[in-house]
């Protein structure tokens, strides 16, 4: 455990079943025991969904986070150069946020969402970053929960805020890239794009300023790390981002996408298949196409 551990169930780091799930929730006699369930369903072209479908049924005793106001933090730096869709907020404000819904040291968190993992792995990443490694995306997201018949509320919980002393942000598990430090680096790591291959090629961008990738990027989409919804095997993984790595350590691999949310989905796959160190290029895309003194390419 890490400098915010305390005596609570057994870490679950990564991934986690409905059946995990399940047992963990039926196993906590008390509130502040029990894990801290987070619905970050979310939809890129209409930013209410999520929060309308958290309303109509949710996990019992699940808290909403949005992607927008809660994981992302200003778009512009204190000069105005733009920082990409999603950049990271600060680590004391996601960690004031936390608290908000009842974060404690140690506490297990779970995160689930409908899109195959892409923003339940962004919270994996920023808990991480918070120094928190008892964190873990619930495998097949609310698709797999209702197959498995758990349970549905629609009551929205009231949390009692934890106390400033409380949780804190420690060393980092987890290091987000700068888009300088990216540039200085190019050609001496290996960059992973999980965008879809449409947008990686520079056929289309519905999104961003300008179609293509990074100079040198190597594709790997994003839904690639799934079967029917769910993550492959870590040997599966394995073996197919050993495709990719080569002869490059994992801790020389950085991960980017559109914003930097579907990049966490290659590193929460790369984390369950044991390959770990490797970065976030949180800016993605987004920040990199808007400047113009980057270097661009496409095909």
């Amino acid at each position: 455990m890490n400098g915010n551990a305390s005596a609570h169930a057994a870490r679950h780091d990564g991934l986690i079943s409905v059946a995990a799930l399940q047992a963990l929730m039926a196993s906590t006699a008390d509130a502040a025991s029990a894990p801290l369930i987070v619905d970050v369903r979310f939809d890129l072209a209409d930013t209410g969904a999520g929060e309308r479908a958290y309303a109509a049924g949710h996990l019992p005793g699940a808290r909403y986070l949005h992607l927008d106001h809660d994981l992302s933090g200003a778009k512009q730096d204190a000069f105005g150069a733009f920082r990409g869709r999603h950049p990271l907020p600060e680590r004391e404000a996601f960690a004031a946020r936390l608290r908000a819904l009842g974060m404690t040291p140690g506490r297990q968190v779970v995160a689930y969402d409908a899109a195959d993992g892409m923003y339940g792995a962004r919270v994996w990443w920023m808990l991480r970053w918070l120094g928190h490694d008892a964190v873990a995306v619930l495998d097949g997201g609310f698709a797999a929960w209702q197959q498995a018949g758990g349970a549905v509320s629609t009551a929205i919980p009231t949390a009692t805020a934890a106390p400033e002393a409380g949780f804190q942000p420690a060393a980092p598990l987890e290091e987000p890239l700068s888009a300088p430090d990216l540039l200085a680096r190019l050609g001496r790591v290996r960059l992973i794009d999980a965008r879809a291959g449409e947008r990686f090629r520079g056929e289309v961008e519905p999104l961003d300023t300008q179609a293509g990738h990074i100079p040198g990027a190597t594709h790997r989409f994003f839904k690639d790390n799934l079967t029917d919804g769910r993550f492959k095997s870590p040997a599966a993984l394995r073996e197919e981002f050993a495709l990719i790595l080569g002869a490059q350590p994992a801790g020389e691999t950085v991960h980017q996408c559109g914003s930097g949310v579907t990049a966490c989905h290659n590193l929460l796959a790369m984390h369950h298949a044991g390959l770990t160190g490797s970065r976030l290029y949180a800016g993605s895309w987004s920040e990199w196409s808007a400047n113009p003194r980057n270097p661009l390419a496409k095909g």
